[in-house]
């Protein structure tokens, strides 16, 4: 590491919420009555954006999430992401690290007993990859535990009208959000991004809505992306994940005095 990049990593001082960056007696001494917990995943996306794109996303959004509520006198905790989601359709391309639906269950189911005696009273599942269907999980889960549990997929919070076609993966809403957040980790050249071209299904019935199938990627992409990234803007990425923030924070505070009995009425 250079110089100025140790510099730049000292001078960053831990942020409110964010559990991995804490010490004890900080999370000791105050009360968290919500936690965030991000599901990402680690795959390709497109030829301009890394592999751990969504983790990337989801754990910065639980953060300012965080920074906000605390601010408002609220603690809620981030706490650290789960970077591998579920990829089975993708395994075909180089290094899509996979991880069934039943391996999540096992790893919710003992994170929520985690943190059932520290005064947790709501987990928002805050999912950032779209093959983390999350809701079988929280059917199974909430019977068994006083944790509400609750699932917000980042991407869904804020306003698609910012983008012409804001793309379904590394398209411009992705694209735009890590502009925003992580701009190095972009590659630099657009001349080399790819177009994000899809193929459509071979079956009517798919093609139509009527049914539903999983894609294989490499047949259904051409570049691993759906969705042109070229009119991403930083800009744009920050208007769209202030607005998600903004949401997901206010959702939080709600969820923070929800009264478990009386959330339907």
């Amino acid at each position: 590491m250079s110089a100025e990049g140790h510099t730049q990593t000292q001078s960053q001082a831990p942020r409110a919420g964010v559990l991995q960056e804490q010490t004890w007696p900080a999370m000791r001494d105050g009360s968290w009555p919500v936690a965030l917990l991000p599901f990402g995943a680690t795959e390709p996306h497109n030829t301009h954006l890394p592999y751990g794109t969504d983790t990337l996303l989801g754990t910065e959004v639980a953060a300012r999430v965080a920074a906000t509520c605390v601010a408002r006198g609220t603690g809620v905790v981030a706490l650290p992401a789960l970077a591998f989601g579920v990829n089975t359709t993708q395994l075909d391309l180089r290094f899509t690290l996979n991880v069934m639906p039943s391996t999540q269950l096992a790893l919710l189911r003992d994170i929520v007993r985690s943190l059932e005696p520290h005064g947790v009273r709501a987990l928002v599942l805050l999912n950032a990859h779209g093959g983390n269907e999350l809701r079988a999980l929280v059917r199974e889960l909430q019977p068994e535990t006083r944790v509400m549990l609750a699932i917000v997929n980042w991407w869904q919070a804020a306003d698609h009208a910012l983008f012409r076609e804001p793309g379904d993966h590394a398209g411009a809403l992705e694209t735009a959000a890590m502009l925003h957040v992580a701009p190095h980790l972009v590659a630099p050249d657009r001349s080399t991004w790819g177009d994000g071209a899809t193929r459509p299904s071979a079956l009517a019935g798919v093609r139509s809505g009527v049914a539903w199938m999983p894609r294989r990627w490499t047949q259904a992409t051409i570049d691993t992306g759906v969705g042109a990234p070229h009119e991403a803007t930083a800009d744009q990425g920050a208007t769209f994940v202030a607005q998600a923030v903004e949401r997901i924070a206010a959702f939080c505070l709600e969820l923070a005095v929800a009264d478990p009995d009386a959330l339907w009425r």
